[in-house]
């Protein structure tokens, strides 16, 4: 009997001595993938603003997360005339240099509750190195799987693509960040599955995972952290303590009702009774002001979001170009469902933002990065042909 497979057929990587594609134009560009990314940083910029309206003034959220979005606009107009090959090319290099940052922030890094998850020069915070290495991950693992020509991979191909995972989810728990160390998992697992696993191969997996899971339970969690986790099976055993930013959530989606109380009118945010609730909460103010037809609108844009970068690897010229896509995308998704699946209460806290609508410098850059880089695959699938 022939195994059980999960593989999308993929077609092999250029060789070497293939000419390298020059810019194309514009005509093959995902204009669902735009149009998604521009509007969902539109509802972010006001959904900042109304979050923050009533939050101490010595931070201009507004005009500071607005220069982000610009910054960002630059690097997706930069990374979409990039060619992706080069760049899968300079992978090692690129990888290595988020090592270094991690391992410096775990020196230097400051953050809130004394963690270590913001790289700190001269008094000034220069971002999180986390999100940074998760692109140059997803590089290096486009790298290395495009480069199997095999139908499946074999364990010692699994085993050295959740190295090259394990090294920077490792220094970022040491931060510790869980869950932001919690978003490689699903890169490397689509990236994986796209490439080609035995179904034997992810049942070792998932025991594997199992256990992982429960050694970091026992030695690699907080205390905070473990009660996130009782504190989501049990959010009634500490209402006004552990439990308190899930239940206002709660309380924010709620209210919204069909069409919401109308903009800077939600009382959680308002009042300030909704806790994050310009960064890993800020859905939860998008559902009380909007409603469940505002907040359906804007998992519909997520949607469409995900559903083109899908197109666009179906569609890829070659097998580095799919597999990057595969974990740009799947980190993407990740977010979307873990941060609106915990503030709806379904999963435990932990630090996962809304792509484009979260507050946060480093998370808007690289985010608009990712989205250049997949509508680079998508232009320059014409080319050389």
């Amino acid at each position: 009997m022939k195994p059980i497979t999960a593989q999308i057929p993929i077609p092999s990587l250029p060789g070497a001595s293939e000419q390298r594609p020059s810019l194309p134009g514009l005509s093959g560009l995902d204009w669902g993938i735009l149009a998604s990314t521009l509007l969902l940083a539109l509802v972010g910029l006001a959904t900042v603003h109304s979050a923050t309206a009533e939050m101490p003034v010595d931070v201009d959220y507004l005009p500071r997360q607005a220069m982000w979005m610009g910054i960002g606009i630059v690097i997706l107009l930069v990374a979409l005339t990039v060619n992706y090959h080069s760049l899968i090319d300079f992978a090692v290099p690129v990888y290595l240099a988020g090592l270094v940052a991690l391992v410096a922030v775990l020196a230097f890094g400051q953050g809130p509750g004394g963690t270590r998850s913001w790289l700190v020069v001269g008094g000034f915070r220069i971002g999180q190195p986390a999100e940074f290495a998760k692109l140059g991950t997803a590089l290096l693992l486009a790298r290395y799987l495009a480069g199997v020509n095999r139908r499946h991979l074999t364990l010692r191909q699994l085993a050295v693509a959740a190295l090259i995972v394990a090294v920077p989810m490792g220094l970022i728990v040491l931060q510790p960040d869980l869950g932001s160390a919690a978003m490689f998992v699903p890169m490397a697992a689509g990236m994986a599955l796209v490439a080609g696993v035995r179904l034997r191969l992810l049942v070792t997996a998932a025991v594997l995972v199992v256990l992982l899971g429960a050694g970091v339970w026992s030695f690699g969690m907080q205390g905070y952290q473990r009660q996130r986790v009782i504190t989501f099976l049990a959010p009634e055993s500490d209402p006004l303590g552990a439990g308190y930013q899930v239940r206002q959530s709660k309380i924010a989606v709620g209210s919204g009702g069909l069409t919401g109380k109308g903009y800077m009118q939600g009382t959680q945010s308002q009042l300030r009774f909704l806790p994050a609730r310009h960064t890993d909460f800020i859905f939860a103010v998008l559902a009380e002001e909007w409603g469940f037809l505002g907040a359906t609108a804007v998992l519909g844009l997520y949607a469409l979001y995900i559903a083109s970068a899908l197109r666009v690897a179906l569609r890829a010229r070659d097998r580095g170009g799919i597999l990057l896509v595969v974990g740009l995308v799947s980190v993407f998704a990740f977010h979307v469902v873990y941060n609106t699946a915990m503030v709806v209460g379904l999963l435990p806290i932990t630090g996962i933002p809304l792509p484009f609508l979260s507050y946060g410098g480093s998370f808007t850059l690289v985010n608009f990065g990712a989205t250049g880089l997949i509508l680079a695959v998508d232009v320059q699938r014409y080319v050389n042909r």
